[in-house]
């Protein structure tokens, strides 16, 4: 995914949600203040089977596939649900909203964490991460990016794990924990993952591959005017 593929989707989603793009740029920029180049090599899915973790209810129940991945993406607080049960993370993705305190620990234990900032945590970037290991930060943005903040695509912490999977060459993609449905979620974050649905679609298209966690779902998502 390079930016010129993902903007047009990003100015939709900006659109749908009236998000102010300077706020993303800003957010980056702080982001690239307070980081350094990751290499990406070190973040190794080419050829695997790679278990993209949500952090819906409904992971419990799904530890068993993780286990079985060759690696693990986690998306937020999915990671502390795994390594409470004994599963390895290979990267955490987060934006910082729920759980910076396991991204540090993650970082200190020379673990990548793909540390996202975006227009509405500004704070928690500048709080949290000069706390973690410079080393193991991976630095992306939603808007365009710079230097060396990437943006491989996605909109949620869940499908930006994806995004980044399908980047570093993953032969299949494996979804934990993922529940569209969840009644408890916010208005707000039920449409978050409306669009992760779509974005997962897209995807999916992209690689030729259809995502289990999408069947009897894919007649309602239309991803016919995102680029191809």
């Amino acid at each position: 995914m390079n930016y010129e593929t993902w903007s047009p989707v990003y100015r939709e989603i900006l659109d749908d949600f009236g998000y102010d793009e300077s706020g993303d740029e800003a957010a980056r920029d702080a982001l690239a203040d307070l980081t350094r180049p990751f290499d990406c090599n070190r973040l190794d899915a080419a050829g695997k089977r790679v278990a993209i973790a949500g952090a819906g209810p409904s992971l419990a129940d799904d530890l068993d596939r993780a286990r079985r991945a060759d690696a693990v993406f986690a998306a937020s607080t999915a990671a502390d649900t795994l390594r409470e049960a004994g599963i390895a993370v290979d990267c955490m993705v987060t934006d910082l909203d729920k759980n910076p305190e396991t991204a540090r620990d993650l970082t200190d234990e020379g673990t990548p964490v793909a540390a996202h900032a975006h227009g509405d945590n500004v704070p928690a970037v500048r709080e949290w991460v000069p706390r973690f290991d410079a080393e193991w930060v991976l630095a992306t943005t939603q808007s365009e990016p710079v230097a060396h903040v990437r943006n491989f695509g996605g909109f949620t912490d869940g499908d930006r794990a994806a995004f980044l999977a399908d980047h570093l060459g993953a032969a299949e993609l494996v979804f934990v924990g993922w529940d569209f449905d969840d009644p408890d979620v916010t208005p707000e974050k039920a449409r978050k993952l409306r669009w992760a649905e779509r974005l997962l679609r897209w995807l999916e298209v992209r690689r030729g591959e259809a995502f289990a966690v999408l069947d009897g779902r894919r007649a309602e998502l239309d991803v016919s005017g995102f680029p191809r």
